[in-house]
């Protein structure tokens, strides 16, 4: 069978199948956008964005781990992991402090999972790159400089 027509066929079937659960009621698009906080991503400095999120004076925790460079020599793709050691960890948001929009994404946990994210965010000049972890019902915090170079020239 030829490759492409066999692309074409797969693709059909899958986007088949989402339009019968869509239809079935069983995929609700509305449900993927229900956790969108419009407040706090539109915020333009962190303190907004974390009244956004409901925090309120976080305190500072030696238990969250934050790994990435120290230089970045290109500031669209930086890798960012995030680990928590407090007990019951529930959500991780991170904060890049002078981009435009200082909220670059919450992560909430749930049924005990391992407080721990990776992903690669956007720093759009040198700053503070923040983390905000809620546990016990309480906020924590801790935060790692990264210095965004342009052309890996150190400056």
């Amino acid at each position: 069978m030829n490759a492409l027509r066999r692309n074409v066929l797969k693709g059909a079937a899958g986007a088949g199948t989402v339009a019968i659960a869509v239809a079935a009621g069983l995929l609700k698009p509305t449900q993927a956008m229900a956790a969108w906080n419009k407040a706090a991503f539109e915020a333009k400095n962190v303190g907004d964005a974390m009244t956004g999120l409901g925090v309120a004076g976080p305190a500072d925790s030696k238990e969250i781990v934050i790994k990435m460079p120290d230089i970045a020599e290109n500031g669209a793709v930086v890798p960012v992991e995030v680990t928590s050691s407090i007990a019951g960890t529930t959500s991780i948001a991170i904060f890049a402090e002078k981009n435009g929009t200082p909220l670059v994404g919450t992560y909430n946990l749930s049924g005990g999972a391992q407080g721990f994210i990776s992903t690669r965010i956007k720093v759009a000049q040198t700053s503070f790159i923040r983390t905000v972890v809620n546990a016990g019902g309480k906020s924590y915090t801790a935060a790692k400089e990264v210095k965004v170079t342009v052309g890996g020239c150190g400056g």
